[in-house]
C-alpha cells in the first residue's frame, strides 16, 4: 500500500527534529532613534521638574531674605536722608574732615565699599540714614569731587520690620560701639538726645543709657552715665566735650553730683579759648579741694533739681539755671524781634508782672 494518501503527501515523519535556533530581534535604525528621543524627552522633564523645584525654593528664600531685610541693593546718594534720626558722633564736620576720612576714601576709591549702610523708610516713606554715617559721607564726598558714576549709589540694607525708634537707636550706636569708636560724651549724648526724643518712651537720659548700651558692662555703663550728668550740668559751656577723658569726666561728674560749684565751673569754661584750655579748667576744678558748704543734700532736695512736662506737642524741661524747650516747630526760623517778644513775655510772667 503507497504511504501516500489521495492528496499525495506521505506520512508525518514523527522523529525529533533539531532544534532552531532563537530569532534574534535587532532594534533597527528607526526604532533605536524613536527610543533614544523618548528617553531624552523623559530625562529632559525630570530636569525641568527639578529645575522648577529649584527656583521655587530660590524664589521663596529670597523673598524671606527680603522681608528680614537681609538682601543688599545700591541705593542713589540722592535717595537718603539724614535729618530723621540724630547722629551718634559729635563735631561732624570735624569728622567729616578729618584724615580718618581721607584715609576711608582713600579705601572706598581703591577697593569700593565693603561694608554695607543700613537705612530705614520715615513715615513718609522717605529713605532715612540709620547706620553707616561715614561711609555713606565718604561716598558722597568722592562723588562730589569726581563726578565717578561708580560714586553716585551706596550698597544698603533697607529695613523692612518697622523697628522702634529707641531700636534704631540702638542699632546706630552699636556697630561703633563694639568697635570701641565712640567717646564717652558721644555716646552720652546719644542718651541725651533720645531722652529728649518725643517719639521715644524710656524716661531721663541717664535711665536711656541702660536701654541703648544694654550690652556693654556695667562698669562702662557708668562712665556714660557720669558724662551724661556731666553734660547736662555743663550744657552748652563745655564746647568740647569729646576732648574730656574718661577718669577726668568721670570725677567732675562725681563733684558736680555732690554740689562742688556747677555755676561757677560753668563761668569759667565759657572763658575757655581751646580745648587744652578748657582741660585746664577741668583738671583744676577736680584738684580743688572740696567745700565744705556744699555737702550731701537730701533726696527731696535732689528730686527737684529737674522736673519735666509737656504742653500739646511741646516739651519742658526745667532745672537749676536751664529751661529747655523740645517742640517741632523749627525755632531756628522764627524771626528774632518775635521770638525774642516770647522771651520777654515768659520772663515777665515768671516775676509775677
Amino acid at each position: 500500500m503507497s504511504g501516500k494518501n489521495k492528496f499525495g503527501f506521505g506520512p508525518i515523519d514523527d522523529a525529533p527534529k533539531q532544534k532552531s535556533e532563537p530569532r534574534i530581534r535587532t532594534v533597527g535604525p528607526m526604532g533605536a532613534a524613536v527610543r533614544e528621543t523618548a528617553q531624552s524627552l523623559t530625562e529632559a522633564t525630570e530636569a525641568k521638574v527639578e529645575q522648577r523645584r529649584k527656583n521655587a525654593d530660590d524664589a521663596k528664600a529670597f523673598r524671606a531674605a527680603q522681608d528680614e531685610g537681609r538682601v543688599l541693593v545700591a541705593v542713589p546718594l540722592g535717595e537718603i536722608s539724614t535729618s530723621d534720626l540724630p547722629r551718634d558722633r559729635l563735631a561732624l564736620d570735624d569728622v567729616a574732615a578729618s584724615d580718618e576720612m581721607e584715609e576711608l576714601k582713600s579705601s572706598i576709591r581703591e577697593r569700593g565699599q565693603k561694608e554695607p549702610i543700613e537705612v530705614y523708610r520715615d513715615e513718609a516713606g522717605a529713605l532715612q540714614l540709620k547706620k553707616g554715617w561715614r561711609r555713606f559721607t565718604a561716598l558722597s564726598q568722592l562723588f562730589a569731587e569726581t563726578g565717578d558714576p561708580q560714586f553716585a549709589s551706596v550698597t544698603a540694607r533697607i529695613e523692612t520690620d518697622g523697628a522702634d525708634r529707641i531700636e534704631r537707636y540702638v542699632d546706630m550706636v552699636e556697630e561703633n560701639v563694639v568697635r570701641e569708636n565712640l567717646t564717652f560724651a558721644e555716646m552720652a549724648q546719644v542718651a541725651i538726645t533720645a531722652a529728649q526724643d518725643d517719639s521715644v518712651e524710656g524716661g531721663d537720659a541717664e535711665a536711656m543709657v541702660l536701654r541703648l548700651y544694654a550690652s556693654l558692662h556695667k562698669t562702662k555703663r557708668s562712665y556714660v552715665r557720669a558724662f551724661v550728668f556731666l553734660m547736662q550740668s555743663l550744657g552748652e559751656d563745655l564746647r568740647w566735650p569729646k576732648a574730656v577723658a574718661r577718669n577726668l569726666g568721670v570725677e567732675v561728674s562725681r563733684l558736680l553730683r555732690a554740689g562742688q560749684g556747677a555755676d561757677a565751673l560753668r563761668a569759667e569754661l565759657r572763658q575757655a579759648t581751646d580745648e587744652a584750655d578748657q582741660l585746664r579748667i577741668l583738671k583744676s576744678f577736680a584738684s580743688a579741694p572740696p567745700k565744705p558748704a556744699a555737702a550731701t543734700k537730701s533726696p527731696k532736695a535732689k528730686a527737684s533739681e529737674k522736673f519735666e512736662f509737656r504742653i500739646g506737642e511741646t516739651k519742658v524741661t526745667a532745672r537749676k539755671g536751664e529751661c529747655r524747650i523740645v517742640g517741632k516747630r523749627d525755632y531756628a526760623n522764627v524771626p528774632k524781634d518775635q521770638l525774642a517778644k516770647a522771651i520777654e513775655a515768659f520772663e515777665a510772667v515768671l516775676k509775677g508782672e
